[in-house]
């Protein structure tokens, strides 16, 4: 597939392989994962090479998804593999390039960067994605160049096998001065879909680049996701992402930032509403390498039924990365008696003139908040519903694309009132 480079991409798969060889999945007996147990999964005969068959979407099913406004470039893949005849025509604009990642080993950006953003040592899926990879996107922005149109990366999982895995790798690299925005979302055709969905994604954030990142998880039920993202940032960088997990039977994000320069900036932002017997972890590492770097990270759950939630957080300060200013909250509310959170927030601090703080609050809706609404007429119900919508907004509203976070508030909305705890 590399053409004269195939030894590259036959030796990155090799190496990947014999990774998850030594390594293995993890266990509840792995300290990163004690809450999250994957024997529903692993011990499935997963079916990691194999590709998707004939395609069976329409242009109607792809529609009904299109949830980051009129303008946004779509780029569709059902079960791992890309569809180019339902996905949008890309713009040949100069200075942009985006494509299919199979169709673009050769390229050198991918050359460059493939497998040497997200280090798969230690990850077992990151591992098994490497080995298999082949769909995805590749996205390059020339320095200087903004590119304005949102792009839009539409999985669609359309299969009943619970052992087909959709490996999906996205390359996403903004240069010098350059600027994107761009959307991960995750749907299914109906409620009966099933298998895994197993994603990295390397994004590499420039000199006075910016780049912001929305992933939205809306899969059924009995879906599950794991999803590895890792940035790396350079000089006077900024990288925002915003994740919204409202569906899947078991989600797992990792998301590492690696502030490689002095003055980056990140923002992470996170939302999971959840019920029934979902689980959804996320673990987060901010890396802060190098002095003058700011990060500041938000992550709220509502946690109803028989739901877990689990949320890791970790702040890398290195001896060298002074004057950093770092703050971590997770905040939660329980719905009812049966829901579970774990929140670990984590600082680890080896400079001496820093700025860091971190929390974490787990507990009931506020009865005194509740009893005001009351009070003025709003019936119990919908008082909670107003408690809950504006307790997520203050995720939400990170969002800059007004059409994509409307949609998106329109779907968190639409799931706290399907239940009446």
């Amino acid at each position: 597939m590399f053409g004269k480079k195939s030894d590259s991409l036959k030796n990155l798969r090799q190496e990947a392989i014999d990774t998850f060889n030594r390594i293995g999945f993890p266990t509840i007996r792995h300290e990163e994962w004690k809450y999250t147990n994957l024997k529903n999964i692993t011990s499935l005969p997963l079916e990691f090479g194999k590709t998707s068959a004939e395609s069976k979407l329409t242009r109607d099913d792809v529609n009904r998804f299109r949830i980051a406004g009129k303008n946004e470039l779509v780029l569709v893949f059902e079960n791992g593999k890309f569809i180019p005849s339902l996905s949008d025509n890309i713009p040949q604009n100069a200075g942009i390039t985006i494509c299919n990642l199979a169709d673009n080993m050769e390229n050198e950006v991918v050359q460059t960067y493939l497998g040497k953003v997200a280090i798969f040592e230690s990850e077992a899926f990151v591992a098994l994605n490497t080995a298999f990879v082949n769909d995805g996107m590749l996205v390059q922005i020339a320095a200087g160049v903004q590119q304005e149109q949102p792009v839009h990366f539409m999985h669609i999982s359309n299969t009943t096998n619970p052992s087909h895995v959709s490996n999906i790798r996205n390359l996403v690299v903004a240069e010098k001065g350059s600027k994107v925005l761009f959307t991960e979302s995750y749907h299914t055709i109906d409620n009966q879909c099933k298998g895994l969905i197993n994603t990295v994604t390397e994004i590499v954030v420039k000199a006075n680049a910016f780049v912001e990142h929305v992933k939205a998880q809306l899969d059924a039920d009995q879906t599950s996701q794991i999803n590895f993202t890792q940035v790396n940032q350079e000089r006077d960088s900024i990288f925002d992402t915003v994740t919204v997990t409202l569906s899947g039977a078991l989600v797992r994000n990792n998301l590492h930032i690696r502030l490689n320069d002095v003055n980056c900036t990140s923002h992470l932002f996170g939302l999971y509403i959840l019920d029934d017997n979902q689980l959804v972890d996320n673990h987060t590492l901010v890396d802060h390498a190098m002095p003058n770097c700011f990060s500041n990270e938000l992550y709220k759950g509502i946690i109803g039924g028989k739901a877990s939630g689990v949320f890791n957080g970790k702040i890398f300060v290195r001896k060298d990365a002074q004057k950093t200013n770092a703050y971590q909250s997770n905040k939660n509310i329980l719905l009812t008696d049966d829901a579970q959170m774990n929140t670990k927030p984590q600082l680890e601090i080896l400079a001496d003139d820093v700025k860091c703080t971190h929390g974490a609050t787990t507990g009931q809706m506020d009865e005194d908040a509740l009893f005001y609404l009351r009070a003025r007429g709003i019936g119990e119900q919908s008082a909670k519903a107003l408690l809950n919508i504006a307790f997520a907004g203050d995720v939400l509203n990170n969002i800059k694309n007004e059409e994509l976070k409307e949609n998106l508030l329109n779907m968190a909305v639409e799931k706290l009132q399907k239940n009446e705890y």
